[in-house]
């Protein structure tokens, strides 16, 4: 079957590839006719999934499509692995409808997309490659790819994605808990180096094992630089969660990735792309996109009221300014209401003093904000220009820039999704039926 399916793959094939992983410029073209090759595949069986037959006809389409999609060149080092990433996606795409049909008839919904969403789901990835769905489709076509598998995939693709999400996705509850414990695991790292990074992430039991998802991270660094683009790349091999954003993990620090991956960034410039590197999860292959030192300067963000003082005021003057600032402690709920509430009381000058570094500080303002709460009070503080209560109403680690709580919660529950995904979808595959041949 191998020697077959790379022999039809050969067969007018003429890859072109974008960053977004599909075909970069429309190029219009006649449908080529079946060639005599691709007939007589047609009849033979590639895999049967549950009774359900892929033929060679259906791998030899899926090959030329993960060549157009990622812009990997098919020869004799790349065919075996297109054909086992081809093999591997048809059988689980199989699954995936079985699957999805057999709940359809169970609970009596639609779950398979439609025509007129696949149309929908096409435009839309055309348009992001600046051509129109008709285009998208010629393009593919004159590299000797049919609509149908191309619309297979898709339909595959968003039916599964759908299922998920309407399944599990309203029983998922990220918890503060797990959300403060990310960011204070964020703000633990922060004066550590932060990288920005694209990953493939190859999973042995997927391909055939540790030495398989090595050689094919071998096979894929060398089709990057030769010019296949990363997330077109990712969007195809890759495993990881990050897989339908090309590859983008965006920022990320120590503790956010294996120590393998961490040790290999430390020897990186921004731009260049790592060897593979083996880890518990997987075979990773990085982009460093770019990097930034860790700062352990803390940043804080003050506002303060105050009652101007002569620098020789009196003890009486002293006291009764305290006592002036006491009264405004108990009407005070946060930073949002201080300026307001500190314009009623006579006397009283309040303003935001904005961010500042807290070495920066004075020594009686740096023991003010260590003693001090975020959103409270400190006691008053005296300097030569009169006596001054302050409020922390933020502070951070320079250069950390740590996500906000909703992008935390969003990517712990796309995190939890995938988790499912790959879980249901492996159970799947070990009570099925399914020959290779």
């Amino acid at each position: 079957m191998a020697a077959a399916a790379a022999s039809a793959l050969s067969l007018g094939l003429a890859p072109i590839a974008s960053a977004q992983g599909v075909p970069a410029a429309p190029a219009p073209a006649p449908a080529a006719a079946p060639s005599p090759t691709d007939s007589a595949l047609a009849e033979s069986v590639a895999a049967v999934v549950n009774d359900d037959i892929v033929s060679t006809y259906d791998l030899v389409q899926r090959m030329r499509l993960l060549s157009v999609t990622s812009g990997i060149q098919p020869d004799q080092n790349t065919l075996p692995q297109l054909q086992r990433e081809a093999l591997r996606s048809l059988v689980e795409e199989r699954l995936q409808i079985q699957e999805l049909r057999r709940v359809e008839k169970e609970n009596k919904v639609d779950i398979i997309a439609t025509d007129p969403e696949l149309d929908a789901e096409i435009n839309d990835v055309a348009r992001g490659n600046n051509m129109t769905g008709e285009q998208l489709v010629a393009q593919l076509r004159s590299a000797g790819v049919g609509p149908e598998t191309f619309r297979a995939q898709i339909r595959a693709e968003v039916s599964w994605q759908n299922y998920i999400r309407g399944r599990f996705g309203s029983r998922l509850r990220i918890g503060q808990d797990q959300i403060k414990a990310v960011q204070a695991q964020l703000a633990a790292s922060a004066s550590k180096p932060q990288y920005q990074i694209s990953e493939v992430v190859i999973d042995p039991s997927r391909v055939g094992g540790p030495e398989a998802a090595l050689q094919g991270a071998d096979q894929l660094i060398q089709q990057i630089q030769q010019g296949a683009p990363f997330p077109a790349v990712a969007r195809q091999f890759s495993s990881s969660a990050t897989a339908a954003n090309g590859g983008d993990a965006g920022w990320v620090g120590s503790g956010e990735i294996p120590a393998e991956v961490e040790a290999a960034l430390d020897q990186l410039r921004a731009g260049q792309l790592s060897r593979p590197i083996v880890t518990q999860d997987g075979v990773y292959i990085i982009l460093l996109r770019d990097k930034r030192s860790g700062s352990s300067v803390t940043m804080v963000n003050l506002k303060q009221a105050a009652v101007p003082l002569a620098q020789d005021a009196t003890p009486e003057q002293i006291e009764a300014a305290r006592v002036t600032l006491e009264s405004l402690r108990p009407k005070v709920t946060g930073c949002a209401d201080l300026e307001t509430k500190a314009s009623t009381v006579s006397g009283i000058m309040a303003g935001d003093l904005g961010e500042a570094e807290i070495g920066g500080l004075s020594p009686d303002f740096q023991a003010a904000v260590a003693a001090t709460q975020d959103g409270q009070l400190s006691q008053p503080i005296r300097t030569a220009a009169g006596l001054h209560l302050i409020m922390v109403c933020s502070r951070r680690q320079a250069g950390a820039q740590i996500p906000t709580p909703q992008q935390i919660e969003s990517r712990l529950f796309g995190q939890q999704l995938s988790m499912i995904s790959r879980r249901l979808l492996r159970d799947l595959r070990n009570v099925a039926t399914i020959e290779t041949r």
